[in-house]
């Protein structure tokens, strides 16, 4: 019966360390903006063109099937 009243103490005592720890977290505003991180991946897409001398335009038969596949 002993060992019972020692989980008990035990369980309780970490569940209070992790309740402090999350309020103390939360005062240092760690769970301020949970939405915008995975969204940002999404709202940078920059669409880079390539310069006008790379090698696409040097080969004419890449140039003439990116040109079908537009159409």
């Amino acid at each position: 019966m002993d060992i019972l009243y020692l989980m008990i103490l035990c369980s309780v005592s970490l569940a209070v360390v992790f309740l402090i720890v999350f309020i103390v977290n939360v005062k240092k505003g760690q769970f301020e903006d949970d939405e915008s991180p995975a969204v940002r991946i999404l709202l940078d897409s920059e669409i880079i063109k390539d310069e006008p001398g790379s090698e696409e335009e040097n080969k004419p038969e890449l140039k003439k099937i990116t040109e079908a596949k537009s159409d």
